[in-house]
């Protein structure tokens, strides 16, 4: 492949961890499966390390001169950015607010203007159609960038962001488990998330085997069936179990991502198996309704050494909450916040300074328990707070 093409290609599509860097000459051993942001982002980034959100310009890493040459190439640009979840909630809202903070961050540095609009289906995960239709919509408008998570058809969707890239859109994912597909499949420029497999299933399935010493008996709350996160957590959980053969899942029922059908999952299963050890909810809503379910039958929690272990995944303020209350044992934070600042740090430096970006940027992910949820709760709150929302 000429360096001509080479280039062209990764405007388009991002910088493929594997046709690209082939393409090229370059060996498996440099493909980096992180690759936030911040240590190339113009405006010095308060990211995990720092507070977020509330600052309107940060310290720049490149210096005054340099600060003032970025800002005449934005040339005060405006950006017609889309928002799609796959639903609004509590989870989708943190990360909402921290790209406010990072937009605004990048606004008062170098004058590049952000016209925001969001749109999520209603309803509930499967309903999808709404988001298809809101891509292309997007997509006839002439939007500089769209930024999709979806638990639509993997292949259907490939189809429409292809179709707003031929149109001059570019498609963004985040939260998106990419990591089950072949990169060469995937029409976005760039991912912005976590490995659902070893950053949010693996650490849950240790947690619990840790804590309860490698023996015990589990019980799963999973998505609907199908789902590409389930698929994927289930991936990871499963290694953890495998690696403390002294654990054993007894039983597994559909939550539905959400509270209500979480709380039902549990109390169905808790019918049947009410000596377990541990309840796996594989978001924080399933995991919050387990623990409705848990106290409603009179069970006892987890107190350190006895009682029903019981963690999810998201990064929730309300788990947080629990967790503080010696209720929720633990979850596993997915990076809301991160995932927030990195996809606008990523449009900023695709979009508009043209910039390759990589095709897969995954945030770090922590399990969060007693002993750090002061720190996680402080940096998600501080979050909520931008200077400016869109």
């Amino acid at each position: 492949m000429s360096d001509t093409k080479i280039i062209s290609e990764v405007k388009k599509n991002g910088v493929s961890r594997r046709s690209l860097l082939t393409s090229m000459g370059l060996g498996a051993g440099v493909i980096a499966t992180t690759g936030l942001l911040s240590a190339c982002s113009t405006v010095a980034p308060t990211g995990s390390a720092a507070a977020t959100g509330g600052a309107a310009a940060a310290g720049s890493i490149g210096g005054s001169v340099y600060d003032a040459e970025i800002k005449k190439l934005v040339a005060g640009r405006e950006l017609q950015v889309g928002w799609t979840p796959p639903i609004l909630s509590e989870f989708f809202n943190q990360m909402e607010n921290a790209a406010f903070g990072r937009m605004a961050e990048l606004e008062a540095a170098y004058g590049v203007k952000w016209k925001w609009e969001r749109s999520s289906p209603t309803g509930n995960f499967d309903a999808v159609e709404q988001q298809i239709s809101t891509v292309r919509g997007w997509t006839t408008r002439k939007f500089d960038a769209v930024l999709v998570c979806t638990g639509a058809n993997f292949a259907t969707m490939q189809d429409v962001y292809t179709e707003a890239a031929d149109s001059g859109t570019s498609v963004f994912q985040f939260n998106q488990p990419v990591e089950i597909y072949e990169p060469d499949q995937i029409s976005t420029v760039s991912n912005i998330g976590y490995d659902n497999r070893s950053q949010s299933g693996y650490l849950a399935g240790k947690f619990i085997a840790d804590t309860l010493g490698g023996k015990g008996k589990v019980i799963q709350i999973m998505g609907p069936s199908g789902s590409d996160w389930t698929k994927a957590r289930l991936i990871g959980f499963a290694k953890a179990m495998a690696e403390n053969p002294g654990m054993e899942v007894v039983g597994s029922a559909d939550g539905g991502y959400v509270r209500e059908k979480g709380l039902n999952a549990a109390q169905d299963l808790l019918t049947r198996f009410r000596d377990v050890n541990a309840i796996y909810g594989e978001n924080e809503d399933m995991a919050l309704g387990a623990l409705q379910a848990v106290e409603a039958a009179g069970l006892k929690l987890w107190d350190g050494t006895d009682g029903i272990v019981i963690i999810g995944a998201d990064g929730l303020i309300s788990g947080m909450d629990s967790i503080v209350a010696g209720k929720l044992t633990a979850t596993i934070d997915v990076g809301s916040v991160d995932q927030g600042r990195t996809f606008i740090d990523t449009i900023f430096h695709n979009v508009v300074l043209g910039e390759s970006v990589g095709k897969f940027i995954e945030v770090p992910t922590r399990v969060v328990t007693k002993t750090n949820v002061a720190a996680a709760q402080a940096y998600i709150n501080n979050a909520l707070k931008p200077a400016k929302t869109y």
